[in-house]
């Protein structure tokens, strides 16, 4: 049953966030043939091409192309060759970019509503996030991602902290460099950190550097971005898992120009790459775990005890996103809410 509510969600997510499908015209040759007319795009993702998250973007462009019969064809620009990570969002806008891959946190502020996804909410896993980011930024459908065209929404396992040096409470914090991005960045200054905010792709040079000491980030990160050879440590915090969100945007005035038919399309393939970069997030959080454990990391675990005081630590982040989007007549209690119950529902249908 709980399988058949994901489903549910994903399938009304999708739909809702793709429901303006345009009419295609068909274009005929001199002898009034029908012609078959190409669509070449070009696509920004700023994960470095061996991601698994670059590699389950590139899968989904191949299967547009397949599906299409060649008539759209998609070329991947991974490592944020053709749009920075922080500038991603505004690529697609601007047309640099027909499609873009990157984190809403990245331009804090931009995205008010949706800044919810990235609470620590004590996210269970990388597809519940994925599924739920999706499901309601279909749902409200927020003012903030107008302009472009969502095509779904990914979004990591639990965030962790990885550090140089051991961090067992909270007072082991106190001075740190902690990098994080958006939302993450406050969870560090909410623990007592020096909150330093920066992209992943800067992070690894960052930390050999001692420009920072520690990261917040998915485990998958420290195989995924290899910045496990460069932490000591790793504190379990999924108690205040946050996660970050990551938009599959098209450029309006791209998606406009596409015939109906290559526009559904681009709906069928999204809808069912939800649970494929959700399960992705999954097993490389699993690899990445695997991974820091082969380099002799040690894993800390806080007591029952310390994760209380880390949850009312950061308490007041949720807070303070509540009264700021009922200053801007959001509906951030009821987004906020929604989260909430569909993380729960997730937990109960775990073994």
């Amino acid at each position: 049953m709980k399988s058949r509510i994901w489903l549910g969600w994903t399938l009304a997510a999708i739909a809702g966030l793709v429901l303006a499908v345009g009419c295609g015209k068909k274009e005929a040759s001199a002898d009034g043939a029908a012609a078959v007319q190409t669509y070449k795009l070009t696509y920004s993702i700023f994960f470095p091409p061996m991601h698994v998250q670059a590699k389950t973007g590139m899968e989904w462009a191949a299967e547009v192309e397949r599906r299409s019969g060649g008539r759209l064809q998609i070329a991947v620009h991974p490592g944020g060759t053709l749009t920075k990570a922080d500038q991603c969002w505004q690529g697609v806008l601007g047309g640099i970019s027909d499609l873009g891959m990157s984190c809403f946190a990245y331009t804090p502020g931009r995205f008010p509503l949706l800044e919810a996804l990235d609470l620590p909410l004590g996210w269970p896993d990388g597809l519940t996030a994925t599924r739920t980011a999706t499901a309601l930024a279909a749902k409200y459908n927020p003012a903030e991602i107008q302009g472009a065209k969502i095509l779904y929404i990914h979004a990591h396992g639990p965030g962790i902290l990885a550090t140089k040096k051991p961090v067992r409470a909270l007072e082991d914090l106190k001075n740190l460099k902690i990098r994080g991005t958006g939302l993450s960045a406050g969870i560090a200054t909410a623990l007592g950190a020096t909150a330093v905010g920066m992209p992943q792709p800067e992070t690894y040079d960052a930390l050999q550097k001692g420009v920072v000491e520690g990261t917040f980030c998915p485990i998958e990160t420290l195989k995924g971005w290899k910045q496990g050879e460069v932490v000591e440590f790793v504190t379990d915090t999924k108690a205040i898992g946050y996660t970050t969100a990551m938009f599959v945007a098209m450029n309006q005035k791209s998606w406009d120009a596409l015939p109906a038919d290559l526009q559904q399309i681009l709906v069928d393939v999204s809808a069912e790459f939800v649970d494929k970069h959700g399960a992705a997030w999954n097993q490389a959080d699993a690899e990445g775990l695997e991974f820091v454990q082969g380099l002799g990391r040690e894993i800390i675990a806080l007591s029952a005890d310390e994760e209380a005081r880390w949850k009312a630590a950061v308490e007041p982040i949720v807070q303070k996103y509540l009264a700021q989007t009922a200053e801007k007549g959001l509906p951030g209690a009821d987004f906020l809410q929604d989260a909430q119950t569909m993380i729960a529902e997730a937990r109960a249908a775990q073994p």
